[in-house]
């Protein structure tokens, strides 16, 4: 008797444990679903899919099926000019009402497990300028399905998609671009759907709260288009379509304010002498590799378009004021040369005029002897005739005397017609090469400010 006993006892505890465990299992249950809701009120879906065929849309035959569309950006990630298109992620949102789903159990929306997506007839939106996009799956399908009981149905999914954006970049880093996104139904034509903006769309949620790296979204808005293909018939297409403005202060650091202090960087050689040859020279080739690297730089981050854009403009427009500093020092130095070489030929002109005239000194001098010797040698043959003689030779020396000045008069008229000659030839030539850096400091300047205020106005306006 005392074995019964103990089995009894061990199975009645036992049975009261499994109570105990049972109890708390469905009070834990009852607090994680909430304590007001009955089960009884929720319909039964085996019975509700029972005959429902996904493959057709609701009411075919009759009117066409009106999805309300709503969209929620929740961020635009990359936006690219080298490949003209842009990523965003957003949350689609679509409404129809399927009356094959629909229940009067209750009056209460009903939330479904994203895996009766399966299950239900779906739009077949896609979005038409897409690259590439892709559905969340972490941690699991980022799907929603609400069922309302006049058999509205609620289908909301997170889309993460690169969309392609065709951009006009004549006015880059200045410009304004236009991106859409567009949706379209891929099968079902405007005699089986139509898409229309959810009423409550009136603002996209999010897209004013983002904040783009090298954009400013400044406006928004919703269009609705009837596409008419000729082979395949009218298709409804929603877009968004908003306005990106570039933000240029990230450009004016990284390349206009470079460019520009290259350019004046070149200006310094017109204060370096002349004589300086290694400095300036190194000064303006070092300026104008710079520039060249920084354009081949700032162009590698864009498509190879052929439309010329306004920041070619500009490190074209400071490529050629380096260029010209470095042509103007090479200007300069060969006007330099010019003169140095034009006073060397006026030097030897008048050394070598010296020398003949000194020459005819002494050839005069020596004519001079002679006549006195041969004057002395007929004195003392013919010692009567002294005074006669001596009358008539006096005369010829005079003669001599006279025609000495006049030959000096005559030489020292043609060295000056040379020397103004050689005056005339260099006054024909450009002005020297100081007085050309003088004029550079100031018209180098100046023309590149006015250069400045052109562009600036041009691309800005």
């Amino acid at each position: 008797m005392e074995i019964p006993t103990s089995l009894l006892a061990s199975l009645v505890l036992l049975f009261l444990g499994g109570d105990i465990f049972t109890r708390a299992m469905l009070s834990d249950i009852g607090d994680y679903v909430g304590t007001d809701i009955q089960i009884s009120w929720l319909p039964n879906l085996d019975e509700l899919m029972k005959g429902y065929a996904r493959n057709f849309r609701p009411g075919i035959g009759g009117p066409p099926v009106n999805v309300a569309m709503a969209i929620e950006v929740a961020s635009i990630d990359h936006i690219s000019e080298a490949n003209m298109d842009y990523t965003m992620t957003v949350y689609l949102r679509q409404s129809w009402q399927d009356d094959r789903l629909s229940y009067n159990h209750t009056n209460k929306t009903l939330g479904l497990d994203s895996r009766f997506v399966d299950k239900l007839w779906l739009p077949d939106t896609f979005i038409v300028n897409a690259k590439s996009a892709w559905f969340h799956d972490v941690t699991v399908e980022n799907k929603l399905i609400r069922l309302q009981p006049n058999g509205v149905i609620l289908y909301s999914s997170r889309i993460t998609s690169t969309v392609a954006c065709d951009m006009d970049l004549t006015k880059y880093p200045m410009d304004e671009q236009e991106c859409m996104l567009d949706l379209e139904s891929y099968g079902y034509s405007s005699e089986d759907i139509v898409y229309h903006w959810s009423e409550s769309q009136k603002h996209i949620h999010g897209l004013d709260k983002l904040e783009l790296s090298q954009f400013t979204i400044t406006d928004y808005r919703f269009v609705t288009e009837m596409m008419n293909f000729k082979s395949a018939g009218r298709f409804p297409r929603l877009s968004l379509r908003f306005e990106l403005r570039r933000n240029r202060g990230v450009y004016i650091i990284q390349s206009y304010m470079p460019s520009i202090l290259l350019v004046a960087m070149s200006w310094v050689s017109f204060w370096i002498s002349q004589s300086a040859v290694p400095a300036r020279v190194s000064l303006g080739i070092t300026t104008v590799l710079t520039m060249t690297t920084l354009m081949v730089s700032a162009r590698s981050s864009l498509p190879r378009a052929s439309a010329i854009k306004a920041l070619d403009v500009y490190f074209w427009i400071c490529y050629v004021f380096v260029f010209a500093a470095l042509i103007e020092y090479a200007f300069a130095h060969y006007n330099a040369d010019y003169r140095l070489k034009e006073k060397a030929k006026v030097k030897a002109n008048k050394l070598s005029s010296e020398s003949i005239v000194k020459n005819g000194k002494q050839a005069m001098v020596l004519f001079s002897l002679s006549v006195t010797g041969m004057n002395q040698s007929v004195m003392i043959a013919n010692r009567h005739g002294r005074a006669q003689r001596s009358s008539s030779e006096i005369p010829g020396e005079g003669g001599s005397e006279e025609t000495e000045p006049r030959r000096r008069r005559s030489k020292q008229t043609e060295e000056t017609k040379e020397e103004k000659k050689c005056c005339s030839k260099c006054v024909c030539k450009p002005i020297d090469a100081d007085t050309i850096d003088i004029y550079a400091r100031a018209v180098f300047p100046f023309t590149f400010a006015v250069v400045n205020v052109i562009y600036w106005v041009a691309y800005t306006m």
